[in-house]
This record gives C-alpha cells, sequence and structure tokens, in this order.
C-alpha cells in the first residue's frame, strides 16, 4: 500500500500569512454542511461520474436538480454511456462547483457527492420532475420518453471544498438538515462590487476591524450570510481576515446593509 503524506511538504511560511497586529472580533462560519447545500441549491451543472462496464471510471457532464433536502434528481437517457452504466451499477458521486467563479478556479467553492443513484417512483417521482423540470425546462418533453429515467442520489458522502486550505466533510444527515444560506445569490454581484467600487472602505475595514493596521490592500474574496473575507496585503506579507457581520443577512439585499454597516464602524474606529 502507498503511503501518503498527511501534510503538504512545503515551508509553513508559503501557507500561512502574517498575523495580524490587532485582536479581531471572532466570526462565525458556515458550517461544511451549509456550504455544501448552497452550492447545490446555486448550481445545475455537474460532473457525473459512473462505472463502466470494465470497471473504468466515466465522467459525463449532466443537469440536476436537488430536492428540498438537497438530493440531487438527474434524468438520463439509456442512450448514453452513464444512463446505461446506472443501470448496471447504480453507484455515482457528482462534483457541483460554484456557479459563478471569481479569480483562480481551484480557489472556489466545490462539492463532492456520492452515493447511489435509485430510481423514484410515486410520489416522489412527481417531485423529482417538478424539481428537474425547473432547472431544465425541456425535460416536460424528453423526460417522458422511454429511455429516459428519473433517479434520485442517496448520499452517503459529503465532501465539501472552499479553496486552498478551506474544506472539511459533512455527515448525510447534517447535509439533508442544514439549509442553503438565502444570501448567497447576491454574493458574487456583492464581491465585484466591493472591490470595484469601495477599495478604501475595505482597506479600512482592514486597518480598523481586521486586525491589519499595516494594511496597504484589501479585496474582498468571499461573503455570505455571517461575514466577509478580505485578503489584506501588508508590509510583511499577504494573508486573509474575516469580519463579522452585526446581523446575519437573511437575503441577496441584506449584504449592502451588512457591509454599510461594517463600512460605518470601520469609519468609527479610526
Amino acid at each position: 500500500m502507498t503511503a501518503f503524506p498527511t501534510d503538504h511538504v512545503a515551508p509553513a511560511e508559503v501557507l500561512t500569512g502574517p498575523a495580524p497586529l490587532a485582536p479581531v472580533e471572532p466570526a462565525p462560519l458556515r458550517s461544511p454542511a451549509e456550504e455544501a447545500r448552497t452550492i447545490v441549491a446555486n448550481g445545475k451543472l455537474a460532473a457525473l461520474a459512473t462505472a463502466s462496464e470494465d470497471g473504468a471510471p466515466w465522467a459525463s457532464l449532466v443537469i440536476y436538480a436537488p430536492l428540498e433536502d438537497g438530493s440531487p434528481v438527474l434524468c438520463l437517457s439509456t442512450l448514453a454511456e452513464h444512463g446505461r452504466n446506472v443501470v448496471r451499477d447504480p453507484r455515482a458521486s457528482l462534483v457541483i462547483g460554484q456557479a459563478d467563479v471569481i479569480g483562480d478556479p481551484l480557489d472556489s467553492g466545490r462539492v463532492t457527492l456520492a452515493g447511489e443513484l435509485v430510481e423514484v417512483e410515486g410520489d416522489e417521482l412527481e417531485a423529482a420532475k417538478a424539481a428537474y423540470k425547473r432547472a431544465a425546462p425541456a425535460s416536460g418533453l424528453y423526460g417522458n420518453f422511454p429511455d429516459f429515467t428519473y433517479y434520485v442520489l442517496r448520499i452517503d458522502r459529503v465532501r465539501w471544498v472552499g479553496g486552498y486550505g478551506r474544506m472539511d466533510s459533512a455527515d448525510p444527515g447534517q447535509y439533508r438538515a442544514a439549509a442553503p444560506d438565502p444570501s448567497a445569490p447576491g454574493a458574487d454581484y456583492a464581491i465585484r462590487h466591493l472591490n470595484e467600487d469601495h477599495a478604501d472602505a475595505l482597506l479600512q475595514m482592514a486597518q480598523q476591524l481586521g486586525g491589519y493596521p499595516d494594511a496597504t490592500k484589501a479585496k474582498a474574496v468571499r461573503i455570505d450570510r455571517l461575514g466577509l473575507d478580505l485578503r489584506v496585503t501588508t508590509p510583511r506579507g499577504t494573508s486573509e481576515t474575516r469580519l463579522a457581520f452585526a446581523e446575519p443577512a437573511t437575503a441577496p439585499g441584506d449584504l449592502r446593509v451588512a457591509t454599510v454597516e461594517l463600512a460605518k464602524r470601520a469609519r468609527g474606529a479610526s
């Protein structure tokens, strides 16, 4: 058996940035289950991995739609290799990436869901059809063709990756019980707007609230219902800091209110 190292072999200083020079208010984080549910809820395109007849891996691009508990629905044809693979071996996994990537694709969110694809019937089939039609309206026609079957992925493994150094697993039960972040549809716009129009305010936030009074530049890299992540440039190097919102955002529009409050707090602290 091959032994794999448990840690990166890169020098520690490459993986860590300069420490803050001032105290930083602790900022809560979304749980891995919430992170995963948020990515799944805001996408509809995934890479599907199945096993070919000879056992070799086969990857395909598919449309999916989540049910209320986050279980993905797929509508697959046996004219496609992945459809035939699933009939023979229901084991499968989906990789779903962040819907709108800003910057380095590998420093963005994605989730891998693994389990078995199960053909559904009765009320569950009707719910699956309705969910899938919202993601793929044309399925109202082709979904009734005899070569197509509706499947639900019964999840037994969840792995979330949020970017470099941000990753964790979630229990399938935790995943189903979590709710997607309601502010997520506005996150990409908020990040672009902050970086393009409010660079001075971001720098002041980093200096006064983020623990980096020596910061010379700050860039918004992530935002969610609980807080804002900044990448901070200092004479000592580059690091990241997270700022907690005064109140959690409950809708996309709340992100503006939350960041305005941060800017006001930073000005008041200067």
